[in-house]
């Protein structure tokens, strides 16, 4: 199943870059949220081939992911696949200078089953495909509207 979205951020691409490979604050966020997450390379600089452990509870169910950045190119783009269990996928983030000061953001994620529970479950996010993509957009705009916020100077919520 693959989603993608895109949003017009009111920073400088490189501001947006910066905060798109912030990995450390992505820890942190997901570790918020409940994750356990450790980071499982040894690259001293951020680039591909960093790689995370992440486990966190799903619909009732201990979850176990294997992510690994896999492309970072400055000021373009990022991609990362993630592979567990029961489904495997990657996410790619590109980014396109519109001005100064506004960048588009294009985000698409690709999932693809490993069991039948998972292609059962797949099967049923492309039935309400309409309800997923409403919810995706919207947390795509929340993270546009967090590094805008960031940018200005405000404080996040």
């Amino acid at each position: 199943m693959k989603l993608s979205g895109r949003t017009d951020i009111g920073a400088p691409i490189a501001f947006v870059f910066a905060a798109l490979s912030d990995f450390e604050a992505w820890e942190r966020a997901a570790m918020r949220r409940g994750a356990d997450v450790h980071r499982t390379d040894k690259l001293r600089a951020a680039g591909p081939g960093m790689t995370w452990q992440a486990r966190f509870a799903w619909r009732g169910r201990e979850r176990n992911l294997q992510v690994r950045l896999t492309k970072l190119q400055p000021l373009l783009n990022l991609a990362i696949d993630f592979d567990g269990p029961s489904v495997e996928g990657n996410l790619n983030i590109d980014l396109v200078e519109l001005s100064a000061k506004r960048t588009r953001m294009l985000m698409q994620v690709d999932l693809k089953p490993r069991t039948l529970a998972a292609r059962l479950f797949i099967q049923s996010l492309r039935l309400a495909k309409r309800r997923v993509q409403r919810r995706y957009d919207a947390r795509l705009a929340a993270v546009a509207q967090d590094i805008e916020q960031r940018f200005t100077g405000q404080p996040t919520l």
